[in-house]
């Protein structure tokens, strides 16, 4: 009896032995494999910086298209940076660069101005310009569709002098300036949502000479903006081709209005008194 209790006793301690050694075993490996395999590391935070889409120069109206959110290294983020979450893009719209920026630079508010701001119009101005101011109406502002940033061709409409005070006024429109850039609709460098307001003044980007035009051009009769197209395309005029010329073309009034005549048509409704042998007409 104490024999077989003796072989059993024994027999479960090399059981015991056996299992210590297999658990110990296993749980070597699993530690050696935790250990061998790199602990994954959170993901660092990215931030996004406002930056130029294109090449932007000075005295440029900013739109939504010429900026646009790109990543930055933390490291390398000037607190002069403007950084998302903090304003949306869309709130530099209207504003106008101080300074050329680069394609990809970092926009920072020292670049550039807001609406309103001391200097906001002189910085729109490019070097040797002068800002001219022109009153406006629903219909010579083209219902409200002129903004910030357009090219415009300038109309005048009068009575030109014709020096016969028998002969009935004629009216006649012509274009004064072409290729003009308006960087005000009145007080304003922007327009929010791009929504049709109808203004009572424009402001544009002249010469000194176009502005003594202009200033005449006021004094003589009704002016009125005429939109250009964004596409560049060939035209015959000699004034567009000068790059914004004083002289432009013209329509009289006869030729809107076939029941109007003007001095020096022959045979348009005149009349001939025959008088014995002499003729008046």
């Amino acid at each position: 009896m104490r024999i077989r209790t003796l072989v059993l006793f024994l027999a479960a301690v090399v059981l015991a032995g056996g299992t210590g050694i297999l658990v110990r075993s296993f749980l070597a490996q699993k530690t050696a494999e935790v250990e061998a395999t790199p602990l994954a590391r959170p993901a660092a935070p990215q931030k996004s910086v406002l930056v130029a889409r294109n090449g932007i120069t000075r005295g440029q109206i900013l739109k939504p298209q010429d900026f646009s959110w790109q990543v930055w290294p933390e490291g390398g983020i000037d607190r002069n940076y403007i950084q998302a979450g903090t304003r949306p893009a869309e709130a530099f719209t209207g504003w106008v660069a101080r300074d050329p920026i680069a394609p990809g630079e970092p926009i920072i508010e020292a670049k550039i101005v807001s609406p309103g701001s001391r200097g906001f119009l002189a910085a729109a101005l490019a070097p040797g310009m002068r800002a001219v101011s022109v009153p406006v109406t629903a219909t010579s502002g083209i219902s409200g569709f002129v903004f910030p940033g357009d090219q415009v061709d300038i109309l005048i409409t009068h009575t030109p002098a014709t020096g016969n005070n028998n002969e009935a006024p004629h009216k006649a429109s012509e274009t004064v300036l072409r290729d003009v850039r308006v960087i005000a609709v009145d007080q304003k460098l922007d327009s929010k949502g791009n929504e049709a307001l109808v203004a009572h003044t424009a402001t544009l980007e002249v010469t000194p000479k176009q502005s003594e035009i202009i200033a005449v051009a006021t004094e003589m009769g009704k002016l009125s903006l005429s939109l250009r197209s964004l596409a560049v395309a060939e035209e015959t005029s000699p004034a567009d081709s000068a790059g914004g010329g004083e002289r432009g073309t013209f329509t009289l009034d006869s030729e809107v209005s076939q029941l109007l005549t003007t001095k020096g048509n022959s045979g348009a409704g005149g009349v001939t008194v025959l008088r014995g042998n002499s003729k008046s007409g």
